[in-house]
């Protein structure tokens, strides 16, 4: 019987490829998780071809060898061409490949379409709002990928407490959106935290150090023995961000301007 060719893989699907593998952590990627099956099917190809082409990606991770972590060694050059792409400019890749997954899953306006280890993709209806211009679109797309990325690395759970319901967590920006317009969307330059630690955060009440622990400021400390800031921050104090073995690490270079410019020492 004569052997069916593999199907070369295009550039579109390598960029729709890149946009799930930053939503999920390294050991997510196998054939039997759910996100890479559905995507896959939509994709018209099987899932184990999708896993192996996103751990080819992963062996061009900086972020993954900074944790020992290797993928495999089968990258072509058509997808060391689309990572550098895609990181080379977040700001346009982004959205576009946001936008292709959707068509996959043909979520119109009217759909959110989410990416989640244990459900996979699943979509729900959109809050509906005023008419949004193509450039404001074009941000959203980069904010809903934004959100999913960062919350998925964080294992879908605030890096402080450990809390677990998503509607309740945000995808902080180490360096601020207005300010770092080329970080916007760097999946490194976010963190997952509940609302209460991001307003903390932005506010420099709170602050990480070159360990990842979290640090008070002298005025959130002022406020003990307030039961709520001894629960929520001081019980914390110390420790370490809660990330699973195989996420990419925020980047230190950003947290220590946080500690530099925002944190109120």
């Amino acid at each position: 019987m004569a052997q069916v060719p593999r199907m070369k893989w295009t550039h579109d699907e390598l960029l729709v490829a890149l946009n799930l593998y930053h939503k999920l952590t390294f050991g997510q990627m196998h054939s039997r998780q759910p996100a890479i099956i559905a995507l896959a099917e939509k994709m018209g190809r099987g899932s184990n071809s999708l896993a192996m082409k996103l751990s080819n990606f992963a062996s061009l991770d900086p972020a993954l060898k900074m944790r020992g972590i290797k993928g495999l060694s089968g990258a072509s050059a058509l997808d060391r061409a689309v990572w550098s792409e895609f990181h080379s400019n977040l700001a346009e890749t982004v959205p576009a490949s946001e936008a292709a997954f959707r068509a996959l899953f043909d979520a119109d306006e009217t759909k959110a379409i989410e990416v989640t280890a244990k459900d996979g993709v699943r979509m729900r209806k959109a809050p509906s709002g005023p008419t949004e211009t193509q450039a404001t679109v074009k941000v959203r797309r980069g904010q809903e990928y934004f959100r999913q990325a960062v919350l998925n690395n964080f294992g879908g759970q605030c890096g402080v407490t450990g809390l677990a319901v998503r509607e309740l967590l945000i995808a902080s920006h180490i360096l601020p959106w207005g300010k770092h317009e080329r970080e916007r969307l760097n999946v490194r330059n976010g963190l997952c935290l509940s609302r209460l630690h991001d307003a903390a955060f932005d506010l420099g009440l709170i602050t990480f150090d070159g360990s990842l622990r979290l640090r008070l400021s002298r005025g959130l400390k002022a406020a003990l023995p307030q039961r709520a800031v001894a629960e929520n921050f001081a019980a914390h104090e110390g420790e370490a961000l809660q990330l699973p073995k195989d996420a990419a690490l925020p980047d230190e270079t950003f947290l220590a301007i946080h500690r530099t410019d925002v944190f109120q020492k």
